[in-house]
């Protein structure tokens, strides 16, 4: 029970990189977003300035290469042929911004691709396929159970393994966690939105989806010695596009008749017919600190037309709780311009 139980422990990190709802109310239980962004803040600590999801990173630039593919399903700009620029982030799951990348078993890829007509597309992928709990509701319980204790500075056992009795989404996401260890590097993990969409073509037709990024780069699993050092995923990203730009095939799987739409713990079969879209190019890393992604929200819900929203009630959530970290943070990034410097 303690690996299963420390699973789930690592299961919040997991989570963190995607939720929000800005200032209203989620839910029959009238649960505010407010109250899960304080939540993030009481078990990782308040870090003023960064993200309270996802803190640590390190922000890329690029360009998408569509190869027309795609515009048969959807009439937005960025499947088009031809290059949309972009701007990404990869970056861990939790609020800690000074977390050992070792401490977390998932890596992150948010991007922004903008088309020529301005419209954006905006996405936030994780590195596994599922989510372990379906509503905001539950997801706030989880957040609840795996506040560390004061005395022990770990999550109360007890208070986890209750939650996971209520839980049955947790034992599918913990067995795809076990049978895949993470990453050796942020270049050679695949990112998957997780949540599904609809492509939407010129006639109004719509087309349930979800994609995934595929790395060309092969899968190694992190070494022992990796997991020692304290931030060896951004140095190694640095290092690898000093020698030239990253790639990633833009895969669209598309749901059949009678495929889960709403709820992000159920994975699609894997028969399902998929298009390759086109080559997501990185080209570029920088520090977040001033980089490209500081100031950008990666919004899940800023679509352009031909993609929309499917009524997965975590969509609505992660919107939500994005714009009060992202309030919160540059709030604090004001006040603390606004401060007077010590004389030198």
């Amino acid at each position: 029970m303690p690996c299963r139980l420390g699973a789930i422990g690592a299961i919040v990190l997991v989570l963190a990189g995607g939720f929000a709802y800005t200032g209203g109310w989620i839910g029959p239980q009238r649960l505010s977003t407010r109250a899960i962004v304080d939540q993030f803040q009481r078990n990782d600590g308040l870090h003023a300035g960064y993200r309270r999801n996802h803190a640590k990173g390190v922000c890329v630039a690029g360009y998408f290469d569509s190869n027309g593919a795609a515009a048969q399903v959807s009439s937005a700009g960025v499947f088009a042929p031809g290059r949309t620029p972009v701007t990404g982030r990869f970056a861990l799951p939790g609020g800690n911004p000074l977390a050992p990348d070792g401490s977390v078993p998932i890596r992150s890829l948010a991007l922004m691709f903008t088309q020529a007509d301005g419209q954006q597309w905006r996405t936030g992928m994780n590195s596994v396929p599922r989510f372990p709990v379906h509503t905001p509701e539950q997801f706030y319980q989880l957040l609840q159970a795996s506040q560390p204790d004061p005395a022990t500075h770990k999550p109360d056992p007890a208070r986890l393994k209750a939650f996971a009795a209520g839980a049955p989404a947790l034992a599918a996401f913990q067995g795809w966690i076990q049978a895949h260890p993470p990453s050796s590097s942020f270049a050679n993990a695949a990112y998957y939105s997780v949540n599904a969409f609809y492509l939407v073509d010129a006639g109004g037709k719509r087309q349930a989806v979800r994609w995934a990024v595929q790395p060309e780069l092969p899968y190694a699993p992190v070494s022992a010695a990796e997991r020692g050092q304290a931030s060896f995923l951004a140095a190694d990203l640095m290092q690898r596009l000093q020698a030239g730009p990253l790639r990633w095939r833009l895969v669209l799987t598309l749901g059949a008749p009678g495929d889960v739409t709403d709820d992000a713990t159920q994975v699609w079969p894997d028969d399902r017919p998929q298009i390759d879209a086109g080559t997501l190019v990185l080209e570029r890393a920088t520090a977040q600190d001033d980089g490209p992604c500081r100031d950008v929200n990666f919004d899940p819900t800023v679509l352009p037309v031909g993609i929309a929203t499917s009524a997965d009630p975590l969509l609505a959530a992660r919107s939500a709780a994005y714009a009060v970290s992202y309030q919160r943070r540059t709030r604090e990034e004001a006040t603390a311009a606004r401060e007077p410097k010590a004389i030198q």
